[in-house]
Parts: C-alpha cells; sequence; structure tokens
C-alpha cells in the first residue's frame, strides 16, 4: 500500500519562507515513481495545481508561484519536496502532495500552511 506522509507545513509571515516535504513509503522494490507533485486548496476554493516535477526532473508551476517556489525530488529516497520563498497571504492553503506509481495517483492527507499579514 502506497503512502504519502507531508510534513513542513505552518504558520508564516509574508515575505518568509517554508519548505513542504512528502515521503513516500510502500514502493515495492525496483518499482520507480513517476511524476509527483503539489496541489492546493484554499478555503471555499476549488484546488489548484501548483507544481509538478517529472521522474527525470522537469518541473512546471503555477504561475502566480513562478520565480518564488521551487519544487524538487529526491528518488532515493522517494521524497518531493516545496521551497516556498516570498510568500503571500494568498498561499494560505491546504498542500496535498501526490505521486504517480504504475499509472496510479496517490495522495498524501494534507498540510496546511497558513501566511499571515
Amino acid at each position: 500500500q502506497v503512502q504519502l506522509v507531508e510534513s513542513g507545513g505552518g504558520l508564516v509571515q509574508a515575505g518568509g519562507s517554508l519548505r513542504l516535504s512528502c515521503a513516500a513509503s510502500g514502493i515495492i522494490l525496483g518499482i520507480s515513481i513517476n511524476g509527483m507533485g503539489w496541489y492546493r486548496q484554499a478555503p471555499g476554493k476549488q484546488r489548484e495545481l501548483v507544481a509538478s516535477i517529472s521522474r527525470g526532473g522537469m518541473t512546471n508551476y503555477a504561475e502566480d508561484v513562478k520565480g518564488r517556489f521551487t519544487i524538487s525530488r529526491d528518488n532515493t529516497r522517494n521524497t518531493v519536496y516545496l521551497q516556498m520563498n516570498s510568500v503571500k497571504p494568498q498561499d494560505t492553503a491546504v498542500y496535498y502532495c501526490y505521486a504517480f506509481v504504475l499509472a496510479r495517483q496517490y495522495w498524501g492527507q494534507g498540510t496546511q500552511v497558513t501566511v499571515s499579514s
């Protein structure tokens, strides 16, 4: 059973930084994780893609986080990261990581990020 566990959320002041981590477990030896990434959902809004990264390291970002957020991954640790710099109050949301394993998408439980002004 593949499980994703996020960490690193919390309260941060506007202009500050936060680093989210998401570790996958239950991966059968020899099976690779393909695409990984982060979505977020703010109160009253739909879930939106924040950033994604392929197994080979190709990245994609939502327009409003470009230049501020950086996604990375460590394939040896089955972990994806989201470095959030220059955060804004509108970044406040629950952040969910995901991973594709054998064409199936798995989700983390979500971690709350709150940016105070």
